[in-house]
This record gives C-alpha cells, sequence and structure tokens, in this order.
C-alpha cells in the first residue's frame, strides 16, 4: 500500500493507494480520517459480515 500527504485547496490530505499505478486512490482530510477513527470497530465489524 502506498500513502501520500498532499494538498486539495489549500488542505492537508491523505490518499492511500495499493499501488501508484491505483486507478481509484482513495483521498481524505483531518475531519474524515478523524471519523474513521472513531468508528474503527464499526468498520472492522463490517469487513468481518462481508468478507
Amino acid at each position: 500500500m502506498v500513502a501520500k500527504v498532499t494538498e486539495f485547496k489549500g488542505h492537508r490530505v491523505l490518499t492511500l493507494m495499493n499501488s501508484e499505478e491505483d486507478k481509484y486512490p482513495f483521498t481524505f482530510g483531518v475531519a474524515k480520517a478523524k471519523l474513521i477513527m472513531d468508528n474503527l470497530d464499526e468498520i472492522k465489524k463490517f469487513i468481518d459480515e462481508n468478507q
């Protein structure tokens, strides 16, 4: 996995990619990162139930 910190409209964002050539990267800022962290258990449960 590749992770890069860049900027979007003057705000720092984190982009996650499976590889450098990933066509569909996942990009989010601090507010979404906090939301993800606050709901990590629900995300893990979702993964477990849908694999």
